[in-house]
């Protein structure tokens, strides 16, 4: 990560920027959609580094029978005896879907490395297979591109503190994210390690350095952006036609459950 800090963005500035990004996001999707490609986007890196922000504003716009998430749980004890990568091959897209995983088969190369979830054969079996598991993908007509945040040990402490203290985001502290904390240097191990083996010409990983999450996302949507050639679908003109309403008798008012109007009565109390 680099020693010189960009000056900060103003909100204002995000904000509008943002809403530039998302909607060539939509151009691309209708591309995506024109075209029949089939995208995988995968996001990984440390707790707290704010995939998920990026994935939320990346999806916000979107249609999501095209663009979806895919964020799996830990395996069931069936999938723990399947292929290692068997349980994701039925979430790759189809023709003119795109998929994103919040986090993918690499959790073996990270998490599962580090706390003693997988054997060592296993292992080292993933690095084996993992890159030619994804040139097959790239073979089959996949786009796949693979995102790493990067958030520095500083900066993780302060947002697992607003986690921990904030109760609308209480929810996204877990233990795993102690063990994290706790196994910073085994976790940095296994990173540089999962990118000496996966970091490769057909499938190169693109770090995210995203201490400012605002920078984060925008940085990497524009990036992605720049990673899918796409061409804006030119749509024809649409007249809506007058609504006849002759022979509707519409139903008594009173009939009816309405939800009540809560928004006029703190408007009131204001």
């Amino acid at each position: 990560m680099s020693d010189k800090k960009p000056p900060k963005i103003s909100k204002k500035h995000y904000e509008k920027k943002l809403l530039e990004l998302q909607a060539e996001l939509v151009k691309l999707q209708e591309w995506v959609k024109h075209k029949q490609l089939k995208v995988v986007v995968i996001f990984e890196g440390r707790d707290a580094a704010g995939k998920g922000g990026v994935i939320k504003r990346i999806t916000e716009k979107l249609n999501p029978r095209v663009c979806r998430v895919v964020a799996l749980d830990k395996p069931t004890e069936r999938e723990r005896t399947q292929w290692y990568f068997q349980r994701y091959i039925e979430h790759l897209p189809a023709s003119g879907e795109i998929v994103l995983f919040d986090r993918s088969w690499y959790n073996r190369a990270g998490v599962e490395r580090v706390m003693g979830f997988c054997t060592e054969e296993e292992y080292e079996e993933f690095f084996r297979t993992c890159p030619e598991f994804e040139r097959m993908l790239i073979r089959s007509g996949i786009i796949l591109l693979k995102y790493w945040f990067s958030v520095s040990d500083e900066e993780q402490e302060k947002r697992f503190a607003e986690r921990i203290n904030t109760p609308i985001k209480r929810w996204k502290f877990s233990p795993m994210d102690l063990e994290s904390r706790s196994r910073w240097v085994q976790y940095s191990e296994a990173k540089d390690r999962m990118f000496a083996y996966t970091d490769t010409k057909e499938s190169p990983w693109w770090v995210v350095e995203a201490d400012n999450k605002k920078h984060a996302r925008l940085n990497c949507i524009a990036h992605l952006l720049t990673q899918i050639p796409y061409q804006e679908i030119e749509y024809p003109d649409v007249i809506l036609p007058e609504i006849s309403k002759e022979g509707y008798v519409r139903m008594p008012l009173h009939d009816q459950s309405f939800v009540p109007d809560k928004v006029s009565e703190w408007i009131d109390n204001d």
